[in-house]
């Protein structure tokens, strides 16, 4: 049977001398891709979105509402505040890390080197300085002369919990109109001897009301916005 077989049966060559050529190619393409599945939480590591976001759920909680507005409003308001307030941080970043890289300028290890100062200059200006020696000492990093010279996985822990600080401090100032609201709302109840009413089912209206009527969601956003320097 195998002597039957064509003699001028085609040979098959696999080349393999060009395929790793592609080998670089591949490789930043396999680092591209993890950047971007990290992309969410890189988000909320060096942007103004973890103040954002936890301010707007301090003001659900103020308010009395555990379900309105929904998880989903609010974070994609705190999504788009974000968008608006890292614009130039954003273009940044892409006019001198993102473009080269497209245009085979640079590498990808300097495109993201080059990408990540724009944020790193952005977190600085709203670290409190406390918070970054902190991080520095438990790192047993060295001082620097200049703050732009600190390394990035120093600067993201500590403008984190400033951020966290500064959300819980604007939380307690959003917090306290709507207490002194329950507590007249409470000694009015007792006053009419209706202790068996819950408080919140009839402050909740008053909240409400009292939130529409000092445009709310105006001066928290245009608050937060301002907070950062925008």
């Amino acid at each position: 049977m195998l002597s039957a077989l064509p003699a001028s049966a085609e040979t098959i060559n696999v080349d393999f001398s060009e395929g790793f050529g592609l080998t670089e190619r591949v490789v930043q393409i396999i680092a591209l891709v993890t950047v971007l599945s990290l992309a969410p939480s890189i988000l909320i590591m060096i942007t103004s979105f973890v103040r954002i976001v936890v301010v707007l759920s301090l003001l659900r909680t103020a308010m009395g509402v555990q379900q309105s507005p929904p998880n989903s409003v609010i974070i994609s308001l705190a999504l788009f505040l974000t968008a608006f307030i890292m614009a130039p941080v954003f273009e940044t970043a892409y006019e001198t890390g993102i473009q080269p890289l497209i245009n085979e300028e640079i590498e990808m290890g300097e495109a993201l080197s080059v990408s990540s100062k724009p944020f790193q200059e952005f977190m600085l200006t709203q670290v409190r300085d406390k918070d970054l020696q902190l991080f520095m000492d438990l790192s047993k990093t060295p001082a620097v002369e200049e703050q732009q010279d600190i390394p990035f996985q120093v600067v993201v822990p500590a403008f984190m919990i400033s951020e966290l600080k500064r959300a819980f401090e604007i939380g307690f100032l959003i917090f306290v109109p709507f207490i002194v609201i329950d507590m007249i709302v409470a000694s009015v109840l007792m006053s009419m001897g209706m202790m068996m009413l819950p408080p919140i089912i009839i402050s909740l209206p008053f909240k409400l009301i009292f939130f529409v009527l000092v445009d709310g969601w105006h001066l928290i956003t245009g608050s937060l916005v301002q907070s950062f320097g925008t």
